[in-house]
């Protein structure tokens, strides 16, 4: 593993530096240009350069004039567009639908350098542009919005980004393989309406030449106004993601047939070796020096990734849709090198941040069954309880610790990315337990337990709280013994669908019991993708039909987060109310389960009337 000897090309004159006249293909994204591993552009750009190709990177281009969309000049095969490492409306917005002041993935960390609905806005401009040149569009605002989808931003359902953007082709999931598999066949001469066989790509074509064996989904008219039969379309796609038994999905757009193929396999471990070897520069492109940088690279500058997937697969996350459940990871001697490019970088101050992934302590299948008949459809491995067949093994990943602690140069090592601790308890071998928490927490760990109530829970996909409780317990035993002092930091989410007011008072009850204070709680997002976002549409669970409670209004979402920082003296006059509303006054006086004084904010004790003057 090696550092990269040069950014790829931004402008004319890096173009002619390399004496290229014309690229084969160009990038446009939402972000900055960082030529770093943990941004997709990055990834996908070298993976094409691997291919043979040369490749522009046109980032974060003024969508309102065409100069910067003409700055490469026309590539020879086609542009390839994506909004950036996240969804450029969750970039923009807060769940609370306000507006953001700041963008990690932008010079300064600047809000707005790109458009809402970003891969929309870019492929539009180029249609204006140039025309039918060919377009593919990937990265996650695509792979998330690539059936009809609930979109909370103009709350209504809106149609494929195939169809809004007017896109040839759309890549899903993480693409190096369908990526290298489309370059090298437009520069072969195939026409782009022709590839219509490549796994993990969507494609439009006309009714009548819709492939037979697939699995249909409501038409998009339908999904629209008809909230069963969103549900429906949701769980037909959430149960074909998988690379084994996954069926071709479609889905009526108008006069056009959406078509889903399969998903691409997850890479091989060579395979993925091969993607991180690649000659990354490791920073932001030097044409940020001046404006401070890109400061979303400072999570990751030195980390880790070791692993793609998850199969804990929670309601709310989308990276079961994206990613895949079944879990790709990189060889030891991948990570090691990894490790000591790291410690040879000049900035390097011997703390590895992370070595993780999207749950950092999976690196093997959840089963043996899975690898030849695929992760059971409709079912978790995790949840409510773990499965009966779950196979529980940190031996491989305590091993990569314990190796990368070895790394001269490497000082400290850290987990910060989510731990799955289910996952750990249903371990017999405490090593990897007594290990983390000897080594591998810089003073606090972060899990997420995210509720305590069975109902919100379930409605999460997630364990429920008494296995975090016995974890917790193990968690401070070991610190103690070791005579550290360090912390659990659980992640929290308040109004998800399923949680009602007298689920966040239990939550907070919880939480005083724990002498848990956060410091900031998350509301629930609805993003494109999710089983949660469904449920919060429809107000049906997509798997039961059954209805689910969602809090929807500014005010219930307000209290429901306020129970969460009960102590805050700015929140009591929500909590009174909503302790109020959910008929537990009791826990407003002196008493110690109360959550509040009776004293604040005139607030008096159930049950007492007010002494009259």
């Amino acid at each position: 593993m090696r550092l990269g000897d040069s950014f790829l090309p931004v402008c004319r004159a890096d173009m002619e530096a390399r004496g290229i006249k014309q690229l084969d293909y160009i990038i446009i994204t939402g972000d900055a240009y960082v030529d770093h591993p943990s941004f997709g552009t990055a990834i996908i750009s070298r993976v094409i350069e691997a291919e043979g190709y040369s490749v522009g990177i046109i980032a974060q281009p003024d969508w309102r004039a065409k100069a910067d969309f003409e700055r490469l000049g026309r590539p020879r095969y086609a542009f390839l567009v994506n909004s950036g490492n996240i969804d450029s409306m969750v970039a923009h917005y807060t769940a609370a639908l306000k507006k953001r002041s700041d963008d990690a993935y932008t010079p300064g960390g600047k809000a707005g350098k790109r458009p809402d609905r970003a891969v929309n806005v870019y492929c539009q401009k180029i249609r204006e542009i140039y025309g039918d040149i060919p377009i593919v569009i990937g990265g996650l605002e695509a792979s998330l919005r690539r059936f009809a989808h609930y979109d909370y931003w103009a709350d209504g359902v809106h149609p494929s980004i195939l169809v809004s953007s007017g896109a040839d082709l759309l890549s899903y999931g993480m693409g190096e393989l369908q990526t290298a598999e489309i370059v090298n066949r437009l520069a072969a001469g195939e026409p782009i309406a022709s590839l219509r066989d490549i796994r993990g790509t969507c494609y439009l074509c006309s009714p009548s030449e819709t492939p037979f064996g697939a699995a249909q989904c409501p038409d998009f008219e339908l999904v629209k106004k008809d909230k069963k039969s969103y549900c429906k379309a949701t769980r037909i796609q959430m149960d074909n993601q998988d690379e084994i038994y996954g069926k071709m999905v479609i889905q009526r757009h108008g006069g056009k047939m959406l078509v889903q193929n399969p998903p691409m396999r997850v890479l091989t471990t060579a395979e993925l070796d091969r993607v991180y070897a690649l000659p990354y520069m490791r920073r932001w492109h030097p044409s940020y020096d001046a404006l401070g940088g890109v400061p979303g690279i400072e999570e990751v500058e030195f980390s880790i990734a070791h692993n793609r997937g998850c199969f804990g697969s929670c309601n709310f996350c989308s990276i079961a849709f994206h990613q895949g459940r079944k879990i790709a990871v990189r060889s030891e001697e991948s990570v090691l090198a990894e490790a000591r490019l790291l410690a040879s970088l000049p900035n390097f101050k011997g703390y590895i941040h992370d070595v993780g992934g999207p749950t950092a302590n999976f690196r093997r299948p959840s089963c043996s069954k899975q690898l030849a008949q695929g992760l059971c459809k409709g079912k978790k491995c995790l949840a409510p309880t773990p499965c009966p067949a779950l196979e529980v093994d940190h031996g491989g990943y305590l091993a990569l610790l314990q190796k990368i602690r070895a790394v001269p140069g490497v000082k400290k090592v850290f987990i910060r990315s989510g731990i799955r601790y289910d996952y750990m308890m249903k371990d017999p071998d405490d090593s990897f337990f007594k290990e983390l928490v000897e080594y591998h927490v810089s003073g606090q760990l972060k899990v997420a337990p995210e509720h305590c109530s069975g109902d919100v829970l379930d409605a999460m996909g997630k364990p429920h709280i008494d296995v975090y409780r016995d974890f917790s317990e193990k968690f401070y035993q070991i610190t103690k013994r070791l005579g550290k002092k360090q912390y659990l930091v659980p992640y929290l989410m308040s109004s998800h669908p399923g949680s009602k007011l007298k689920d966040a008072v239990e939550l907070a009850l919880f939480l005083k019991e724990m002498d848990i204070r956060p410091e900031q709680v998350q509301d629930f997002y609805p993003t494109p993708g999710t089983v949660s976002t469904c449920m919060f549409y429809t107000g049906l669970n997509p798997y039961t039909m059954e209805p689910v409670s969602v809090p929807r209004s500014p005010e219930e979402k307000a209290m429901q987060r306020a129970l969460l920082q009960y102590f805050l003296p700015k929140n009591r006059p929500l909590v009174q109310k909503a302790l109020r509303l959910a008929g537990r006054a009791d826990l407003i006086g002196p008493g110690k389960r109360c959550l509040i004084p009776a004293e604040a904010q005139g607030m008096r004790p159930a049950g007492k009337a007010r002494r009259k003057k």
